[in-house]
């Protein structure tokens, strides 16, 4: 965990640091990059449970906006790591797309959708985020050309700190609560978050939401 790494580290730290500064700087920089993980997680925890309490006493303020505006808010705001990982971000929606949503919330949710497919999608590849108007409801996708989830994972992505690979996990951080984030967004909306992977086929997490109050 980042306390343990952090303490650790410390603790070789105060017996080194009068003889080895190279190594000193070394164990500053882990005790820094662990210290901002557990930042992450606090901050994460917090959204979560502050999602939970206002949906619970439904003071969540749910107002008619364009899910194209709030599409295009998350790509900008996750346009920097997909240059990173030369990652191709595309829009699929129509201008007149609206439902009853809190943008912030909403926005969040999609940006953690879309920092995932990145992360954990095919490096060179395209994310499609996408909207589609239903009768009764709102639907938005985020697909990956990714390796996929195997079938027994995908009853539980959207748990709190479940992780499908540790080892991707730890290369890429995160807290392990952005598709719990993700889940409670569309439940707070009256919605409901789904995936559908299989192993080298990519995955399409999708966020649906009511097209009307209390549709």
């Amino acid at each position: 965990t980042p306390i343990t790494a952090i303490k650790g580290f410390a603790e070789t730290l105060l017996d080194t640091a009068p003889h080895d500064a190279q190594e000193s700087e070394r164990f500053l920089r882990t005790i820094v990059r662990h210290a901002d993980r557990l930042n992450s997680i606090i901050e994460d925890l917090l959204t979560l449970s502050r999602i939970e309490q206002e949906a619970e006493h439904r003071s969540i303020i749910m107002e008619p906006g364009s899910i194209r505006m709030v599409l295009e808010a998350a790509v900008e705001e996750v346009a920097a790591l997909a240059g990173d990982f030369g990652v191709a971000l595309k829009i699929r929606c129509e201008e007149d797309i609206e439902a009853p949503v809190n943008a912030s919330l909403l926005q969040q949710a999609v940006a953690n959708l879309i920092d995932n497919a990145i992360k954990y999608g095919k490096e060179g590849k395209e994310v499609e985020v996408s909207a589609e108007q239903r009768e009764d409801e709102v639907v938005i996708r985020v697909k990956d050309y990714g390796p996929g989830i195997p079938k027994d994972h995908l009853a539980r992505v959207f748990e709190r700190f479940y992780r499908i690979d540790r080892s991707a996990s730890r290369k890429f951080g995160g807290t392990g609560l952005g598709l719990a984030i993700v889940k409670h967004v569309a439940i707070a909306h009256g919605g409901r978050a789904e995936v559908e992977s299989a192993p080298g086929k990519g995955s399409t997490f999708s966020i649906h939401l009511p097209a009307k109050p209390g549709a």
